[in-house]
């Protein structure tokens, strides 16, 4: 394929003014990531983005918040829709194979100007998204109870769990589609429509939750119900603004045709993803039959909470991460090197201030936190032991998180496989079983595992993808053809 020359500054302003000023960029200009300043498009993107995974985040926050003030079963149903949010994670792992594996070649080919290659990607992600919906639906309505016990559920938390997981299955295409297409929407610089996605089924989530969970008298199941109904609704807004005249390049029937060589290459990239996060779950798995061995299913509340802690504040640096991707793909398609080197420098910075003061307030105030979702004085008490040790270091996570925008960007798949896995499945699973077992510090050294893997992971991610991949890709040699 022959790439099409480095985008020309606009007239007047010289290429290396665009390093320290936030642009204003006209409407023709608005999907051009290869123009403008490098971090004005980043944060542009990068404020919706993060607000639309907030937003998203709500569906399953808030079940947890209503479920944990539950009268008497508060405890038992927050463990079992913790259980069954590892199951949900397996299939949102799943379909990483499809969309997000897609979105970084789709953004180098708009960067090289191959716009029919752009739309085949689009539109073989979204018919891989229909056809694994329908495979995981069917296999997890089948399986859903041995998985559940699999993943560390009890006597008492499987008929809570195995409620509200049956009603989740029943809208799984809803879910992979809906999040799955507002990855297009974002990469194409419409930031804004890709967060009212996921705000409308936020919104219809939360009004939800209380009318069923407490006015039906439906308990986890009308939490379940809610979660589904609001993600037919953000499905349903990704779907109608693709097949649109709005986007640069909309989805259309005719680029669904399912073509190998795409698929391929798609699903390579997205094995990355895929990786990090199924390799998430079957740590959280681990997480969760240690604690449950070893202090009981009060723990396993805990480290439901622990993890809803995590996702709110790893948010905005993972956001900025994000929205990098694809401003340093497609100048990596265009030939633009000095803008991706700009776009990492910028990133790394902004992350690691994040990070900083997030973490700082999470050691802080950890039972603020806390009595957010529960105030049960036993779950308070062990909550606050477990946060501080699972936070200790969590600043490092910021490396992990950086290291994995760049070798994604970059299609760089075998290092970015390799990075998901090592500090979760290499490094956190064996240590669960050493601090956890072997060393006899109970569930106290189950939570120690994560910082561990944070020192001994995240860094050398970051390290390594600077020390060698933007050394020789970005300074020392031309992007590689796709």
């Amino acid at each position: 394929m022959t790439r099409r020359p480095p985008a020309s500054p606009p007239p007047g302003r010289d290429p290396a003014d665009s390093a320290d000023q936030v642009d204003i960029v006209g409407p023709a200009d608005s999907n051009n990531f290869a123009v403008g300043s490098v971090a004005g498009r980043i944060l542009r993107l990068a404020v919706p983005m993060t607000l639309a995974h907030l937003i998203n985040l709500l569906y399953s926050i808030v079940d947890r918040i209503w479920l944990g003030r539950w009268q008497a079963e508060g405890a038992m149903a927050l463990a079992g829709v913790g259980l069954s949010f590892h199951v949900v994670a397996v299939i949102s792992s799943i379909s990483r194979l499809a969309a997000p594996g897609s979105v970084p070649l789709f953004n180098i080919a708009r960067g090289g100007g191959d716009r029919e290659r752009a739309a085949r990607i689009m539109g073989n992600a979204f018919s891989t998204l229909l056809i694994l919906s329908v495979v995981l639906t069917a296999a997890g309505l089948v399986f859903r109870r041995p998985i559940l016990f699999l993943v560390g559920a009890s006597d008492d938390t499987i008929r809570y769990a195995e409620d509200y997981l049956s009603i989740y299955l029943c809208g799984t295409v809803f879910a992979m589609c809906g999040l799955g297409m507002n990855g297009f929407i974002n990469a194409q610089g419409f930031g804004r429509v890709g967060m009212l996605t996921v705000l409308l089924g936020a919104i219809v989530n939360i009004v939800l939750d209380p009318i069923l969970i407490f006015g039906l008298g439906l308990g986890i199941r009308g939490a379940a119900i809610a979660t589904v109904f609001a993600q037919g609704c953000s499905a349903l807004w990704a779907i109608s603004f693709l097949r649109g005249n709005k986007p640069v390049i909309p989805i259309r029937a005719e680029w669904m045709r399912l073509d190998p060589r795409i698929l391929s290459r798609s699903l390579a990239l997205g094995v990355a993803g895929f990786t990090m996060a199924m390799t998430n779950s079957i740590v959280g798995t681990f997480y969760n039959v240690a604690l449950r061995d070893l202090g009981g299913d009060l723990y396993v509340s805990v480290m439901v909470i622990v993890h809803s802690i995590q996702e709110i504040v790893q948010l905005p640096g993972g956001g900025l991460s994000e929205a990098a991707q694809p401003v340093m793909s497609y100048n990596y398609g265009a030939g633009r090197n000095d803008r991706v080197r700009r776009a990492m420098r910028f990133i790394s910075a902004v992350s690691v201030s994040i990070y900083v003061v997030l973490w700082a307030g999470v050691l802080l105030f950890p039972e603020a936190l806390i009595r957010v979702f529960s105030s049960d004085p036993e779950l308070v008490r062990v909550g606050v032991g477990a946060v501080r040790a699972y936070f200790l270091v969590f600043v490092l996570m910021a490396f992990q998180g950086l290291g994995q925008a760049g070798y994604v960007s970059l299609g760089l798949t075998k290092h970015a496989v390799f990075f998901s896995v090592l500090r979760k499945g290499v490094i956190v699973a064996p240590c669960i079983l050493l601090l956890g077992y072997g060393l006899g510090l109970g569930t106290l050294g189950v939570f120690y595992a994560e910082p561990v893997s944070h020192v001994l992971g995240s860094v050398t991610c970051y390290v390594v993808f600077m020390l060698t991949i933007y050394r020789k890709r970005l300074v020392d040699k031309p992007p590689a053809s796709l």
